[in-house]
């Protein structure tokens, strides 16, 4: 995928390409990484680059079982998963965080491509504190501009974090992960070679 969205043939389209590729920006900040290199916090923040990518596979999951008025979690425990979904465990890998994420992409792909109308109303759940109080629903189409949104916040923070971890940058990154040839305006990714 290159960077930029290809034509679309209609709105449903629009949306899920747009979606589909934050998700491959994001995903290309953990691109060459070591699982160490993936849960570590090299900056202020707490964040991580495989914490971000597990967190946002876990927002977009959320979101769709939102959508589908599945019955959530308790509070304290949708807040501690919540919590958890921010770091990448000792006993995580980021390739499980990445196949999760492409599951969870799947899924969107699945759920959307049941629902005729995008102004289907989803409701609001109620007793949370950061959603609106005062509406009593979203669209489809309003979560999946949410989705692409949170993605596209996070896909900035992991560029940031990355970029701390091992110098790696967006463009770069992508020609690495695309097998773009070296030219004398761009120089692909590479690792960085380990003293013996």
């Amino acid at each position: 995928m290159a960077g930029n969205v290809p034509p679309v043939a209609d709105e449903r389209d629009g949306l899920l390409r747009f979606l589909e590729q934050q998700r491959y920006v994001l995903k290309l900040a953990a691109h060459g990484l070591t699982d160490e290199q993936a849960r570590s916090t090299p900056t202020k923040s707490t964040l991580s680059v495989g914490g971000l990518v597990k967190h946002v596979a876990s927002t977009e999951d959320g979101w769709l079982d939102i959508i589908l008025q599945l019955p959530g979690k308790p509070f304290d425990e949708a807040m501690a998963a919540y919590q958890e979904s921010y770091s990448l465990g000792p006993e995580e890998t980021l390739a499980q965080v990445l196949a999760r994420y492409d599951e969870v992409a799947a899924r969107t792909a699945e759920v959307i491509a049941g629902i005729d109308d995008l102004a289907q109303p989803v409701p609001v759940p109620k007793g949370v504190p950061w959603y609106p109080q005062d509406v009593e629903a979203w669209s489809v189409r309003w979560v999946l501009l949410h989705l692409i949104e949170e993605t596209a916040r996070h896909a900035g923070h992991a560029d940031i974090i990355r970029e701390h971890v091992d110098g790696g940058t967006a463009i770069p990154l992508m020609a690495a992960a695309e097998g773009w040839p070296e030219s004398p305006w761009m120089k692909p990714w590479k690792p960085e070679t380990q003293p013996a």
